[in-house]
């Protein structure tokens, strides 16, 4: 990848997560980025394409951490490191995450497959574990875990994480 579509694919990622992708132009995204609109459109055909290659470029980065967490040696041990994934999301990370969580209300563009290798790993832990509904106890780890990436997120400046994180730790880690 050229140094120019880099710039590119961080620009785009840093406006769509803050100003929202119908918010942004392939115009401006190419005047932040110091190129050519024509160059946007040459490497990715269209805005829909520049959202699909930043997408990818994030999925890129999760797959090794998700890779990590399966080689825990227990099931206990994959299942709190999910729980704790949002907060250990590193600030270099926000506008991806921030992305991510503003397609969930775009249907048009969030992709219901990006959660599931995690779900994956939660239901394997959680039936190894004996958990007599591993699937539906999988759906409220996920959802803990996105109301978590969610206040992370949004109010990393106004709430105690760590506190967050220890209260999380005492309630349902053992």
């Amino acid at each position: 990848m050229t140094d120019k579509q880099v710039a590119i694919l961080q620009t785009a990622l840093e406006l769509f997560s803050n100003k929202g992708f119908y918010a942004v132009s392939t115009n401006l995204i190419a005047k932040e980025a110091g190129v050519s609109e024509g160059l946007i459109f040459r490497h990715f055909q269209n805005k829909v394409g520049l959202l699909n290659a930043v997408m990818q470029m994030g999925k890129e980065k999760v797959e090794p951490l998700l890779a990590s967490i399966i080689e825990l040696p227990d099931s206990a041990k994959r299942v709190q490191a999910i729980m704790e994934l949002p907060f250990h999301i590193g600030e270099q990370d926000y506008p991806f995450w921030r992305l991510i969580y503003s397609l969930k209300w775009q249907n048009d563009f969030y992709d219901d497959e990006m959660s599931k290798p995690t779900k994956d790993i939660l239901v394997k832990a959680l039936t190894e574990l004996k958990y007599a509904d591993a699937d539906a106890e999988a759906d409220l780890i996920m959802s803990y875990v996105d109301g978590f990436a969610t206040t992370v997120l949004l109010k990393r400046d106004s709430i105690n994480t760590a506190k967050l994180l220890e209260t999380l730790r005492k309630k349902y880690i053992q």
